[in-house]
């Protein structure tokens, strides 16, 4: 979204927007394997606590209080949650979201061993491991995907946010270095609805 682009509660572009992943290239098809450090929090300064990229255990799995916005669409997570979410070259409010969203509300729904999120679907991401902590889950690029954004989760006003991840991201068919990603959850990631680009949000 231009910047300028308002969400809900606050947010706007480029202030609140996710974070465009760089430096790797992937194509349709693709199994994309993730792993990330650090905590962040919806509230500022770390005043509700600090959670690490799985998200806020302690807290009861939220959506997107607005639902779908800016042609993207809505998600159930863990709030402070990684998560991602695939686009193609062009502005996404354009066309409607999708009409189903992905709910991981379960310990039984984030033990994905692979996942094949539609463009402009919100995805969890978390720690990139199943539940076991040790194996890695897998991440299926859509047809048309040109990019992937990163944010955390929140229910509104990412402004607020606070604390940091840092995200590493690898093609598994083939053996590159992975990308690492720095993230700043105060600004960059509360737009995952902001710019929406306002991912997911």
């Amino acid at each position: 979204m231009p910047n300028g682009s308002t969400a809900s509660l606050q947010d706007s572009a480029p202030g609140q927007s996710p974070v465009l992943v760089s430096g790797i290239s992937f194509a349709a098809g693709d199994r994309l394997v993730f792993s990330a450090s650090g905590t962040t929090d919806h509230c500022p300064a770390g005043s509700c606590g600090y959670a690490g990229a799985e998200g806020d255990a302690n807290e009861t799995p939220t959506s997107h209080n607005s639902g779908a916005e800016n042609g993207i669409g809505n998600i159930i997570v863990r709030i402070d949650a990684l998560i991602g979410v695939f686009l193609d070259g062009t502005q996404p409010n354009l066309t409607p979201a999708p009409s189903t969203y992905l709910d991981f509300s379960t310990d039984a729904a984030r033990d994905f061993a692979s996942l094949s999120p539609l463009l402009k679907q919100p995805f969890l991401i978390g720690d990139g491991r199943r539940n076991d902590g040790t194996t890695v889950q897998s991440f299926f690029v859509p047809t048309g995907a040109t990019r992937l954004y990163l944010g955390t989760m929140d229910g509104y006003g990412w402004f607020n946010n606070s604390g940091s991840l840092t995200v590493e991201v690898g093609i598994r068919n083939a053996v590159p270095e992975p990308a690492t990603l720095p993230i700043i959850t105060s600004a960059l990631l509360a737009l995952l609805l902001g710019r929406r680009r306002k991912l997911v949000h």
